[in-house]
């Protein structure tokens, strides 16, 4: 028996939840309900099924089956999930050049429960014969709401530099490496200080859906302090996916 609507309405509000209060994806389900990071949307009659985030973060973690981004690339280079691979969901002619084997797994997803992106470009290859397609149709806003990073390419930072006066550029650096030169108006905040930077000022703590981008000398430096950002809140926050020198934004402080 499927979930009736207002089953599912409960469901989308839990996920919103969860970004303030945020539960350890690895605790069990309690009385046999799923946490939210085991829960999907339960949609009644899908072509493809559903994956919890849960289950996504298992199979990034294990390698070996491709996910796909299918929003544009501009989208993808502005945030994705890391380790995603971007084939736009009107280009279906390159999914399956890309992925010739019609039995081989491959998870799908895009801008969250109302996106339709991953169901049609689903629907379209199940009609040629894929067997094992699934979505994760929460998607990048559920993903980022509870708490998981996001990566930002270099065709992202410079579309955000020319055009978001907002965002917080947080350079991840040592305190050297910062006074010797960062992007102008970047703020220091180095890992293991999320915590002071959301109280001192440095993070926009009554603003917390302003763009936060993380940079460093190195993407995995700057994954652990976005990492320590999103757990503050900061749900519309990211890193670099590439070393500072990448960046050449012309200016530094």
């Amino acid at each position: 028996m499927y979930p009736t609507r207002p089953t599912r309405l409960a469901r989308l509000l839990l996920l919103g939840a969860a970004m303030y209060f945020p539960i350890p994806a690895h605790l069990a389900a309690v009385q046999g309900h799923p946490t939210i990071w085991q829960g999907t949307l339960g949609e009644p009659n899908p072509i493809t099924p559903e994956l919890s985030t849960e289950e996504l973060q298992h199979l990034l973690e294990a390698g070996g089956t491709p996910v796909l981004d299918v929003r544009s690339a501009q989208e993808y280079a502005i945030a994705h999930i890391p380790g995603a691979i971007n084939l736009y969901e009107k280009e279906v002619e390159q999914v399956t050049r890309a992925f010739p084997d019609k039995a081989a797994a491959l998870v799908l997803y895009c801008n969250g429960p109302f996106c339709g992106k991953s169901k049609r470009l689903s629907q379209e290859l199940v009609g040629r014969g894929y067997t094992r397609v699934k979505r994760y149709q929460l998607g990048l806003p559920v993903w980022r709401a509870l708490g998981n990073t996001v990566q930002t390419d270099l065709a992202g930072a410079r579309y955000i530099l020319a055009g978001d006066k907002t965002a917080v550029w947080v350079d991840a650096r040592s305190a050297a490496d910062f006074a010797r030169g960062s992007l102008t108006g970047a703020v220091n905040i180095r890992r293991g200080e999320a915590e002071a930077a959301n109280d001192d000022g440095r993070l926009p703590k009554e603003d917390k859906g302003t763009r936060v981008v993380v940079f460093a000398d190195t993407p995995e430096q700057a994954r652990q302090v976005a990492a320590e950002v999103a757990h503050k809140a900061y749900w519309n926050s990211s890193y670099f996916g590439g070393p500072f020198r990448d960046l050449n934004a012309g200016s530094t402080r």
